[in-house]
């Protein structure tokens, strides 16, 4: 816990959405910093990483958007998060088959941790890759972002809702322990919960003010730039007012409280009140739909049949095994959500309707 004292340094106690980003990105302390958490010998693995046909299916629908842009000569790209670069290489590859596509099209890749910057930089070799440390330095358009787990990776803030009173949780470190404490929210915090209506009943709420302020950028670069936004994720539609705070360590849930710094923190994303913070910005969603629904609509079933057909019996049974973790109930199917915002002139909506 040596480290952990160090962001304490300065401060008695920070709020929790300060701590998360602290033990997630600090240079000498964050989890993401230090490690390479992808794959069967890290401590998750993500869609990209179970079936390229994932990946696959969001290359075409970006093929579909850039057509439904009437084929624009620039197409700015920009993946949010790109963890251990497996998605960018499928987009690479697939895009190859599409060269009006491929010669149109810049890629960004946004990514606030060096450790998996090197990594990314040592796996993708292509002049059409690009990476970027500010999402205001994005000129050209029209533009899509994309980001798969980008959202449940961003710190954000909890308050509890007792009565009629609001407190906000922070963290302190005492006697070589962290420790969670809520103390009186300030009004300027209590009237942003008011704003999307999250105080009606009682309870923990969770806030993702870190992440509205990168989405702010995001959301003007789109009305200025014109395109729209995708994001895969893991969450609800229906409110809760929960502790959804959960640590990953080595494929297994972990105490919050332990590994700091060297086990992952996420939270489960709340899809409705990202709508509503996408229409509070002038930006259209079509509806939020399920993971499963997106992919089957994209065609991965076909895909998955076409592919199979060169492939013996054993990868063809671990092709279909990988397909079914994405797209059944039970797995990730109807756990992950998939959100599209967009340009209110734009009128592209492949797999939402």
């Amino acid at each position: 816990m040596k480290k952990i004292d160090k962001i304490f340094s300065k401060t008695k106690s920070m709020s929790l959405d300060l701590y998360l980003e602290k033990v997630l990105y600090d240079k000498n302390v964050g989890y993401y910093q230090k490690k390479n958490p992808f794959g069967i010998k890290g401590d998750y693995i993500t869609a990209p990483n179970i079936s390229n046909i994932f990946c696959e299916m969001i290359a075409i629908w970006v093929v579909s958007f850039w057509e439904n842009l009437k084929k624009p000569k620039n197409l700015s790209f920009v993946e949010l998060g790109p963890g251990n670069g497996d998605f960018c290489l499928v987009l690479l590859k697939t895009l190859k088959n599409f060269p009006e596509v491929f010669d149109s099209i810049n890629i960004m890749l946004y990514e606030k941790s060096e450790k998996l910057k090197k990594i990314q930089k040592k796996r993708i070799i292509s002049q059409k890759v690009s990476w970027i440390e500010n999402l205001k330095k994005i000129k050209k358009g029209p533009v899509i972002f994309f980001g798969n787990e980008f959202l449940d990776a961003l710190p954000i803030k909890q308050f509890k809702k007792i009565n009629n009173s609001v407190f906000e949780r922070y963290v302190n470190f005492k006697k070589n322990r962290v420790n969670f404490v809520f103390k009186k929210a300030i009004k300027k915090q209590v009237n942003k919960l008011k704003n999307y209506k999250l105080l009606r009943k009682d309870g923990i709420i969770e806030y993702p003010e870190y992440g509205f302020k990168e989405l702010d950028i995001v959301c003007k670069k789109i009305k200025k730039l014109n395109g729209g936004v995708l994001f895969i994720d893991y969450g609800y539609q229906v409110k809760k007012n929960i502790n959804t705070l959960q640590s990953i360590i080595k494929h297994r849930f972990n105490d919050i409280n332990k590994n700091i710094g060297n086990a992952d923190i996420t939270s489960l994303v709340n899809f409705a009140l990202y709508k509503e913070y996408f229409d509070s910005n002038d930006l259209f969603v079509e509806n939020v739909i399920s993971q499963s629904e997106f992919l089957q609509k994209m065609g991965i079933i076909e895909r998955a049949r076409i592919v199979s057909n060169k492939m013996n019996s054993s990868d063809k049974s671990n092709l279909n095994l990988r397909v079914k973790r994405l797209i059944d109930p039970k797995m990730m199917g109807e756990s992950f959500k998939v959100i599209f915002a967009k340009n209110k002139k734009c009128n592209f909506s492949l797999a939402f309707k």
